[in-house]
C-alpha cells in the first residue's frame, strides 16, 4: 500500500474518511445538523491541514480548536465522539495507506483528539485498541 507523502493520498484519505463521518450514526448528525458543515469548503480546508502535517505545506492557516469550541457551545463533546472520530480515522488510514506518514498521522490525530478532549471537556483522550 501506498504511504501518505503526497497531496494526492492525503485527499484521497480525507475524502475517504470525511465520507465515513458523514455517514456514521454517531459523528454524522454533529457534523451535519450541529456543526453544519460545508463539505465543498470544509474538505479543502482539511485537506490543506493534513498536508501542512505530514507534508511540512505551509498553506493551511487555521484555527483547529476556534470552530470546535463553537460547535461544543451547542452540543458538548463527550469521550464517545473523540473515540468514534479516531476509530474511523484509523480504519480509514489503515485502509489504504502504510508507512512512516501514515503512522504518523495516526499519531497525530491522536495527539489533537487528546487536546481538544482536554481543552473542551477537561478530560484526557485515551487511545483504545482498535479491533
Amino acid at each position: 500500500m501506498p504511504d501518505l507523502d503526497d497531496r494526492a493520498a492525503i485527499h484521497d484519505l480525507v475524502v475517504h474518511f470525511y465520507r465515513e463521518v458523514a455517514f456514521d450514526d454517531l459523528l454524522g448528525p454533529v457534523f451535519g445538523e450541529v456543526a453544519e458543515v460545508d463539505w465543498a469548503e470544509h474538505i479543502p480546508r482539511l485537506i490543506g491541514y493534513w498536508c501542512r502535517v505530514l507534508l511540512g505545506d505551509p498553506s493551511y492557516d487555521g484555527r483547529i480548536l476556534t470552530a470546535h469550541e463553537r460547535v461544543d457551545a451547542q452540543q458538548p463533546f463527550d469521550a464517545e465522539l473523540f473515540d468514534r472520530w479516531y476509530r474511523l480515522f484509523v480504519e480509514s488510514v489503515d485502509s489504504g495507506w502504510s508507512g512512516s506518514q501514515a503512522e504518523r498521522a495516526k499519531r497525530h490525530a491522536a495527539h489533537m483528539a487528546g487536546v481538544i478532549s482536554r481543552r473542551l471537556t477537561g478530560e484526557d483522550f485515551e487511545v483504545r485498541r482498535i479491533s
